[in-house]
């Protein structure tokens, strides 16, 4: 089982994405202050480092990450945009540093949409040349896609077409956007609701299942998923008992994550997957707990899916004491429930905040014919 840090070098960016949660704070971090966290990294035994932002490749302490993350045996991944390494010389640079693998951030193979989203005119036609170099370069790729409005009904369209053109990409993850505290509250229009992305999601994750890559999806509850449950990054935190160790340049600052629990609504009470869900994102917030369902089914074959083998039975039985468990910070409370669920259930959940601050809805912006 790895374990892996994410260490955020720079919130700097020159993209302006519709959903960033991680915009610039104008808190800087200092080389010696980089290097203690990489030292924390190893000395928690961690196997690696991602090396995230902001946009990464901007900041001045990339190679002496990379660098520094090597002598102490972590490997070093990043996630980016990948503007910057569509320049050769440059990309060879951070291999040659101790690069490996990096994660790219595509959110649609259509590249009005794409640039649309990042809010940067040529953002899709040069990350695509980034994608170009990886196998040149002798490393891996994963991508990584926000799930919001403008993408949630091709999210397949979008699998398929990296296949197709990057067949050296063999891992996916989709991320459900975090509306909360960062530019979604400027552009509440990119927020989807949950069945608005359900049906694209399932068919992408059928493509990439019967053509062997991989895949995990992110704040996703598993009744939106229940044939793909062990592809939940937070259930397979909960099934293997991991942890992860997030670096952010804001008031967050260091933060050891050993819980990955949000959200629960009723339909969670009677659900059979409750002791391997983290449940609803910002439930009660930006998410309506109606639009839960409870799954029936045996957990077993999740587990055994995510530890591809067959269970310890001291496992099965602290899997089994975790239902009905509801985390302490992000469960809302029962009035803050009861409000939500005042609101009328079709309205989209990009309008709540509109509706409580001002008593009535709001519709999507006018940018939302680009998702097409």
């Amino acid at each position: 089982m790895a374990n892996l840090g994410y260490l955020q070098l720079t919130r700097d960016c020159y993209q302006g994405c519709r959903f960033c949660s991680n915009p610039p704070t104008g808190v800087e971090l200092g080389e010696d202050a980089m290097r203690g966290e990489l030292d924390r990294l190893a000395e928690l035994g961690y196997d690696g480092v991602i090396l995230t932002g902001g946009e990464p490749s901007l900041s001045p302490l990339l190679i002496p990450a990379l660098e520094h993350a090597k002598s102490l045996g972590l490997h070093s991944r990043m996630i980016t945009n990948g503007q910057l390494l569509a320049e050769e010389a440059f990309f060879r640079r951070l291999v040659d540093a101790g690069l490996s693998h990096i994660h790219v951030s595509l959110h649609s193979s259509r590249q009005e949409v794409h640039d649309f989203i990042t809010k940067y005119r040529g953002a899709w036609e040069t990350l695509v040349g980034c994608l170009e170099l990886v196998p040149v370069l002798g490393i891996t790729c994963d991508i990584n896609t926000v799930i919001c409005s403008y993408n949630a009904h091709h999210l397949d369209e979008t699998v398929r077409w990296i296949c197709e053109r990057f067949p050296h990409v063999r891992h996916f993850v989709w991320n459900n956007m975090d509306p909360d505290g960062n530019r979604a509250e400027d552009n509440p229009d990119c927020i989807a609701r949950h069945h608005e992305f359900q049906v694209s999601l399932e068919r992408a994750m059928d493509y990439l299942h019967a053509n062997g890559r991989t895949f995990r999806a992110e704040r996703v509850p598993l009744c939106f998923m229940p044939r793909y449950a062990w592809a939940s990054t937070e259930t397979r935190k909960i099934v293997k008992e991991e942890e992860r160790c997030i670096r952010f340049l804001d008031d967050k600052g260091f933060v050891h994550q050993k819980e990955f629990l949000h959200g629960k609504g009723v339909a969670c009470d009677s659900c059979s997957y409750d002791s391997i869900c983290a449940g609803m994102f910002s439930m009660a917030r930006s998410f309506d707990e109606r639009e839960l369902s409870p799954v029936f089914g045996d957990v077993m074959p999740v587990l055994r899916a995510v530890l591809r083998g067959e269970p310890a039975p001291e496992l099965i039985q602290r899997i089994r004491a975790r239902a009905g468990r509801r985390s302490t910070t992000e469960q809302p409370s029962v009035e803050a429930r009861g409000r939500a669920r005042l609101r009328a259930l079709g309205v989209p959940a990009s309008a709540v905040r509109s509706m409580d601050r001002e008593g009535q809805p709001q519709t999507r912006s006018s940018g939302a014919e680009v998702a097409g």
